[in-house]
This record gives C-alpha cells, sequence and structure tokens, in this order.
C-alpha cells in the first residue's frame, strides 16, 4: 500500500510539472522566416501567430502571389519549430511518445 501511495505522489507531482511546462510554452516564441530573412512571422510555443514583419523589397504590386507564398513559408516554418519546440519540452514527461490532445 505505501508503494501506491508514493506512486500516486510521483504522478501527482508529474502532472503539475507537465502543466507548469504547457503554461510556459505560451511563452517562449520561435521565428519562420522565408526569402532569406524578407518574411519574418513569430509564434509562440501555443502555435499562436504573435507577429508578421515583411520587409518593403518583399512587397510587389505585380506579383502578390510570391508575397503569399513567402507569408506562408515563413508561418509554415515558425509552426514546425513550435512543434518542436512543444516536443523538447513536453518530450521530457513523456519519454518522447505522442500523446493525442497533450501538445
Amino acid at each position: 500500500m505505501n508503494n501506491m501511495n508514493q506512486m500516486m505522489k510521483q504522478v501527482k507531482k508529474m502532472q503539475e510539472q507537465m502543466l507548469k511546462a504547457q503554461e510556459q510554452l505560451e511563452t517562449k516564441t520561435v521565428e519562420g522566416t522565408a526569402g532569406g530573412g524578407v518574411v519574418t512571422v513569430t509564434v509562440n510555443g501555443h502555435k499562436k501567430l504573435l507577429n508578421i514583419v515583411i520587409k518593403p523589397e518583399a512587397v510587389d504590386p505585380d506579383d502578390v502571389e510570391m508575397l503569399q507564398d513567402l507569408v506562408m513559408t515563413a508561418v509554415n516554418d515558425a509552426l514546425t519549430k513550435a512543434d518542436e519546440l512543444a516536443n523538447q519540452d513536453m518530450g521530457k514527461f513523456t519519454g518522447g511518445m505522442k500523446i493525442p490532445g497533450l501538445f
């Protein structure tokens, strides 16, 4: 019975640590870029888009499609990095297992 109580305490402690790590992901940011840095986007660890910076040289009224592609590439780059950040931070608790709904 003592082992069961000890195990439950450890599980509760791990849950608290995971919750804290998830909360901290909101304050961590990553950047994605495209076109050699002419488009930069910033997202947090919860994949919330925080900022988009487009340098003037990326804006060509005759080629709006290229700018759209650059923005999409930069956003996808940032979201990939946010996934990697979450996997790195939360992987400490899951041993690398992907747990649906956790992150």
